[in-house]
């Protein structure tokens, strides 16, 4: 199972030639989204059109939620690392499942993730400048 972070998503759906080479690459790996990743994705629409057209390339990923502990343990993990890294709550409850579920997860904000501790990040392809 291959859990995808916001950015990730993004390139993909620009179609980022790096990001479409490693997809294609999975060849038959589930990839799943955390539902806050949907979530933010949905957000930056800007438009009913640009909302039904990303809901049709969705409907392609399976998509994971926290359980209760799991919100529990991350609610901790906020409290303890908000002020002295200044992690998100959408961040934290992200990084917190894929750790607690021994699942990588694939970004490029692996500042945003580093005070998560047991989670591992992969930068899954090069980013030119």
């Amino acid at each position: 199972m291959i859990l995808f972070d916001t950015d990730i998503m993004i390139d993909i759906l620009r179609a980022y030639p790096p990001a479409i080479a490693w997809l294609r690459s999975l060849d038959g790996e589930e990839i799943v989204l955390p539902g806050f990743v949907v979530m933010e994705l949905v957000q930056g629409c800007r438009n009913k059109p640009e909302q039904e057209k990303l809901e049709a390339v969705l409907c392609g990923y399976g998509v994971l939620w926290p359980s209760a502990e799991i919100c529990d343990k991350a609610l901790s993990t906020f409290l303890q690392c908000r002020l002295s890294h200044g992690i998100g709550i959408i961040d934290t409850l992200i990084g917190r499942m894929a750790a607690d579920r021994g699942l990588s997860l694939h970004t490029f904000n692996q500042k945003h993730y580093a005070p998560i501790t047991g989670l591992q990040t992969v930068q899954p392809y090069s980013k030119s400048l």
